[in-house]
């Protein structure tokens, strides 16, 4: 006996659509490549450069200690000042310096903060909204069919930077929050200034959350010239309380430590409030010896120096491999290049390449969703140069012959 599984459990579970990695499974099914070279995956951004030996240190040194205790929702105190201080130093928050007691939280990695704060801080009776931009991260799909709200999709285009101005203010009425990804996943485009001035007004005149997933902020390309933060734009601005604001940063990507599943949310004061009484229930605290992990990481900039040059080398060897056949925009910051598929199809284009190479990419249709404007995504693939210089030089000169018979 039983009822329907249709009847039971959160409704928006029938509403999420199969996760990327998913459908790419399914594109690839049976398929065989012909080449006896090493397959070599660009499709998933997971970095492969090595481990920081101090970080993994750390983590092993406070194992022994930490076991035996539960970790609070609020982090060491010594985190939270570690990450302040980096964040004062990083964004120039002078007029705005972020207070470690009650604007920054600890989180196991954006993931599972991205997701939290939609459940956390949206009415879905009231606010239903929220707003993303596409292509996208599809947590953000997920998080807010989750919590009851109604994903809004924002078309990107080729500017990369989501068309603020075809938004009617009754739309914006209903929104709750906001996810923006600034460098963007997949093209890799900063949100400027001006962007987030015109966000702010819309923001006071409407009262929605602004949530920014920044967990590429690190892997710019020039070394003079850092990537604009919400928080920075906010002191900007003259919003020293960082009001509606909250900016999601992650050690995956900056410090090659996916693993150590660690990161925080830093912001507006209230919002943090709120975040941390949810999460308190949520039971996500992270471990006393990831903490310790992760301040000895958040204290060091000469490993994250030495992981964009990496990043630079290889996308200079990208350009070199691919960009005089099918040009592409040449992303300001993460380790994505949003390829236009040659051939226009970026499904067929995948599959072939797969079976001709070993190579996977991923079709940029499976990071957006279809909209009356069109897709964003469709006509495009996505490749992460994760790997160690020598597997992408391999990986690119495997492509490049392929792309020259394709086309």
């Amino acid at each position: 006996m039983g009822s329907d599984r249709s009847d039971q459990g959160n409704p928006g579970l029938a509403r999420l659509h199969a996760y990327p990695f998913q459908r790419l499974r399914r594109l690839l099914e049976g398929v065989t490549p012909a080449s006896t070279a090493t397959p070599v995956p660009l499709s998933i951004g997971e970095p492969k450069h090595p481990v920081p030996g101090f970080i993994a240190e750390a983590f092993r040194a406070g194992v022994d200690s930490s076991l035996g205790r539960y970790p609070a929702t609020i982090g060491m105190p010594e985190l939270r000042a570690g990450i302040a201080d980096w964040l004062r130093w990083r964004f120039r928050l002078v007029n705005a310096p972020i207070d470690a007691d009650r604007q920054i939280l600890p989180a196991a990695g954006t993931r599972e903060a991205l997701f939290a704060v939609t459940q956390a801080l949206i009415d879905p009776a009231r606010r239903p909204a929220v707003f993303m931009p596409n292509p996208f991260y599809q947590i953000y799909e997920g998080a807010a069919l989750l919590a009851g709200g109604q994903p809004r999709m924002l078309n990107t285009g080729q500017s990369g930077l989501p068309d603020l101005d075809r938004i009617e203010e009754l739309e914006w009425a209903r929104c709750g929050l906001i996810y923006l990804c600034s460098p963007g996943n997949p093209t890799g485009r900063v949100l400027p200034q001006s962007f987030w001035n015109q966000l702010f007004a819309i923001r006071d005149r409407h009262g929605f959350v602004i949530a920014a997933d920044e967990c590429y902020s690190e892997l710019y390309r020039d070394e003079d010239a850092p990537t604009l933060g919400l928080l920075e734009a906010c002191e900007a601005a003259g919003r020293d309380d960082f009001s509606g604001c909250l900016a999601f940063h992650s050690l995956s990507k900056r410090s090659n430590v996916p693993g150590l599943r660690s990161g925080f949310i830093a912001g507006d004061a209230g919002l943090i409030e709120a975040f941390s009484a949810y999460r308190t229930y949520q039971g996500c605290a992270l471990p006393f010896h990831a903490q310790q992990a992760s301040l000895a990481a958040w204290g060091d900039e000469t490993h994250v120096r030495e992981n964009r040059a990496a990043y630079r080398r290889k996308f200079t060897m990208a350009r070199e491999y691919l960009a005089d056949l099918t040009p592409y925009d040449e992303p300001e910051a993460g380790f994505y290049i949003w390829l236009p598929a040659p051939g226009g199809d970026d499904e067929a284009f995948t599959r072939a390449l797969y079976a001709a190479t070993g190579i996977t990419v991923l079709p940029g249709r499976y990071l957006s969703r279809p909209t009356p404007e069109g897709d964003p995504g469709a006509g495009h693939v996505r490749l992460a140069l994760v790997a160690e210089q020598t597997i992408c030089e391999d990986a690119l000169e495997r492509m490049r012959r392929f792309i020259q018979q394709w086309q």
